[in-house]
């Protein structure tokens, strides 16, 4: 069974202070959904929110340190985020994690491979990606390289992608929940913009494969 999630890194905010988080997991990735707690969705806001900001930023937090942090956020031009798509295989136990430089607010463009396009995931993550008439096989790039690649069905690729889809829109609800308790002021702002850049909100164009050449 093929799984997509979308997921976030959090290897940058290990000890972060200025609101609740939970506690990073082992593999540093944070999947996104409207079954997170309330700690786990302070953690993801935390990565989201560390867009547009610098080493030297509030080097002595105070009480509102947080909502310099969203506003800075609000001020760039595009958030971005480091993670993307988790790939699952379950069978197997092949997993596709998210790659440097590629960021969440790509996530649909896992949708190339429907049109014959090359798929790039980041560094470090995918050493490549075969793509065949009904079939893609994405080969982790590991070391020693990977035996196996994990084949991903073309056909089922926008249900899997729509999957993840429907959980960011949950998160999206419970980041709106967390914004009004902790910044309620820039809540609607906060949520319009991680909406419009992250490209969470619109919703799938129909990749469905037909007559497979």
């Amino acid at each position: 069974m093929l799984i997509m999630d979308a997921a976030v890194e959090t290897y940058d905010v290990a000890d972060f202070a200025l609101w609740p988080t939970a506690a990073p997991g082992a593999d540093r990735l944070l999947v996104l959904s409207g079954q997170m707690s309330p700690l786990e969705v302070g953690t993801a806001m935390a990565v989201l929110t560390s867009c547009g900001q610098g080493d030297s930023d509030d080097p002595a937090p105070d009480t509102e340190a947080g909502i310099r942090r969203i506003q800075s956020l609000l001020s760039v031009d595009l958030a971005i985020a480091p993670g993307g798509i988790l790939l699952l295989d379950t069978a197997t136990g092949g997993v596709i994690a998210p790659g440097c430089c590629f960021g969440l607010e790509s996530w649909r463009d896992w949708l190339s491979l429907m049109n014959g396009e090359e798929l790039w995931l980041g560094h470090g993550t995918v050493a490549h990606v075969e793509r065949q008439r009904t079939l893609a096989r994405v080969w982790p790039d590991t070391d020693p390289p990977a035996k196996a690649p994990i084949e991903l069905p073309l056909a089922e690729l926008p249900d899997l992608l729509q999957t993840a889809h429907d959980k960011l829109n949950g998160f999206l609800a419970l980041a709106e929940q967390w914004a009004s308790r902790y910044a309620p002021a820039l809540a609607p702002a906060l949520i319009t913009k991680l909406d419009e850049d992250l490209n969470i909100g619109a919703p799938l164009e129909d990749h469905r494969l037909r007559n497979p050449s």
